[in-house]
């Protein structure tokens, strides 16, 4: 895969599935930008390692829920850089975890609103110029918790399940103009969202997988490499599982 002379535009950058994708698209050829809201050391540090190692990446603060932040720090790329070719919509939104018979409205609707706020503001501000130039490659990293019912993840699993159907019509509008949408749907992963879950889950988890390990955010960014590359542009509209073939997914 090369990415030569591509602008990488990743939401969530700073930690774990995004930072690790970050790195890859880098390594990959892409110039990144590595969006945060609230990590500035450690997007930094991932803008660091990507320089220091011969790529080039730049931070972009925005909250992608706001529609005046995102267009502040987007204007300004397409103006110096020319355009962004790839988006990763990672950002992680948090969400409150319990049964639904104990949840409130206003705590179901936040995810919801967060999840899809953010989606449709970053695609929206970044679409056109993709539309513009007859090519982009966006991928929408879900959950496995959109296809199957987890204790406690209603507000994410529904969430997700609403950004799966999102990114099909952002894919069937889009197809016309060289623009993909894809979907990378991991299982559980490693990385600091995941960190309060018990061990005893992730151990269970584990042994239910044939690759017989929980996820690394290694293991993800490939995936979203792969659909961020010319090699998969005949790919559009789909939803790619890496749960290291669990079979309850």
């Amino acid at each position: 895969m090369n990415l030569h002379g591509k602008i990488a535009f990743i939401s969530g950058g700073s930690r774990g599935i995004g930072a690790a994708t970050a790195l890859m698209l880098a390594q990959q050829g892409a110039k990144v930008i590595v969006n945060y809201v609230q990590q500035e050391d450690s997007a930094q540090a991932i803008v660091d390692r990507i320089r220091n190692a011969g790529g080039k990446a730049e931070l972009a603060r925005a909250d992608v829920r706001d529609p005046e932040q995102v267009k502040s720090v987007v204007d300004p790329i397409l103006e110096t850089l020319g355009n962004i070719d790839i988006l990763v919509s990672n950002a992680n939104m948090s969400f409150v975890m319990k049964p639904l018979i104990e949840m409130q409205w206003e705590e179901f609707a936040q995810k919801l609103n967060d999840e899809m706020k953010a989606t449709f503001t970053l695609t929206q501000a970044i679409l056109p110029a993709m539309i513009a130039q007859k090519y982009g490659r966006i991928i929408y990293i879900s959950s496995s918790a959109a296809d199957v019912a987890t204790p406690y993840m209603a507000a994410h699993g529904s969430a997700k399940a609403a950004l799966n159907t999102f990114a099909k019509y952002v894919a069937l509008e889009n197809a016309p103009y060289g623009v993909t949408a894809n979907v990378v749907s991991p299982g559980l992963v490693q990385t600091d969202a995941s960190r309060y879950t018990p061990d005893a889950v992730k151990q269970h988890i584990a042994a239910m997988t044939p690759l017989q390990r929980v996820a690394m955010p290694d293991d993800v960014s490939g995936a979203i490499a792969f659909l961020a590359s010319e090699e998969s542009r005949f790919l559009t509209g789909t939803s790619t599982k890496v749960n290291g073939g669990l079979i309850m997914v």
